[in-house]
């Protein structure tokens, strides 16, 4: 008689921390098809799961997602590698490793492919109380925005050059002053001279009109990158029934394609809208774009090789990165792994 009661089917609850509002598509997502993948994926099996959204720095600032995760304060989030290099450093291989490919949605599945068969890729992850779900955040293939035209690499010689965290590496040689920047400062900057250009992608380029105040825009094929995915609280994962822990999995893959799908649709808008408001958009020559990566320091090797000095396998994720990169059929400027 009093014998705990089995409970075959429940509603659980999760919050899903962010630290970006959500008018950005990597938030978006989960609104959009992250909880409704779930919510499929649970049809028939008695279970349903509800999502509370905290985005916007409303419990966790950009970067602070996978402590808030990994604290209990969110069961999910969006673990972002790229600012929090510490802790997720080998998934920050794309960024030191440029002109490899320009195709989001390459790089994110296969970003993902890897995640799910490679445990060099889940470690640190494991190492800090989270789960990977998936719906990695792709980021479009990064361009050159400036005041002024750019036809050869000596036109950006002297020129004060912003760029997001490892991008600033993709500068060297090119006789650019790199200034690490972002989004958030990219317009006022520009406008008021303090950067004659800087690297950005166009998704983001055109919601930030970027065109008006740096109209001329290089395609030079930097590359397309990984930026971050859903991850969930290990030991609150680990207590789900089976079937919802696929529920979330399968939940993530439909963001992923969601994402993919909207991206690539936006990156089509951005250039087209960005041309109309006046913008002139060139595609960098051959010969240019082979002499800015053939003049690049190997950050690449300098980042694996400090990777390898504390433990974590960053000669190993590197070559791991660029053979299934080659084996996909993308044909790097320069192989990063073999120099």
């Amino acid at each position: 008689m009093s014998a705990p009661a089995v409970t075959l089917a429940d509603d659980f609850n999760a919050t899903v921390a962010a630290g970006h509002p959500a008018v950005f598509r990597w938030v978006k997502m989960i609104d959009e098809a992250f909880a409704p993948g779930i919510a499929t994926a649970l049809e028939g099996s008695g279970h349903s799961m509800t999502l509370d959204g905290q985005y916007g720095g409303a419990i966790a600032k950009v970067g602070e997602e996978l402590e808030t995760v990994e604290a209990g304060l969110a069961e999910i989030g969006i673990c972002q590698s790229l600012f929090d290099p510490a802790k997720l450093a080998v998934q920050n291989v794309t960024y030191y490793t440029p002109f490899v490919s320009d195709d989001p949605r390459l790089v994110s599945e296969l970003m993902d492919d890897l995640h799910g068969s490679d445990p060099r890729m889940t470690e640190a992850y494991t190492q800090n109380g989270v789960v990977y779900l998936g719906g990695p955040v792709g980021i479009d293939d990064y361009l050159l925005m400036t005041t002024f035209p750019v036809e050869s690499l000596a036109d950006l010689d002297g020129k004060k050059i912003a760029a997001p965290g490892p991008a600033i590496n993709w500068l060297s040689g090119t006789g650019a002053v790199g200034v690490s920047g972002n989004l958030t400062t990219y317009y006022n900057e520009l406008k008021a001279g303090v950067y004659d250009g800087v690297i950005v992608f166009a998704s983001a380029a055109l919601p930030g009109k970027l065109y008006e105040v740096a109209p001329n825009i290089t395609r030079a094929g930097l590359g397309a990158q990984y930026a971050g995915a859903l991850c969930a609280n290990a030991d609150w994962y680990d207590d789900l029934p089976q079937e919802v822990q696929a529920a979330l999995n399968a939940g993530a893959d439909a963001a992923k394609e969601w994402y993919l799908s909207a991206l690539e649709g936006a990156v089509e808008t951005s250039f087209k809208v960005m041309g109309e408001n006046g913008a002139t958009i060139t595609d960098a020559s051959d010969e240019m774009r082979a002499a800015w990566a053939a003049g690049m320091d190997n950050a690449a090797k300098s980042w694996a090789e400090g990777l390898d000095a504390t433990g974590v396998p960053g000669t190993e994720v590197l070559a791991l990165y660029m053979n299934a990169m080659r084996d996909a059929g993308a044909t790097p400027l320069r192989d990063w792994d073999k120099e």
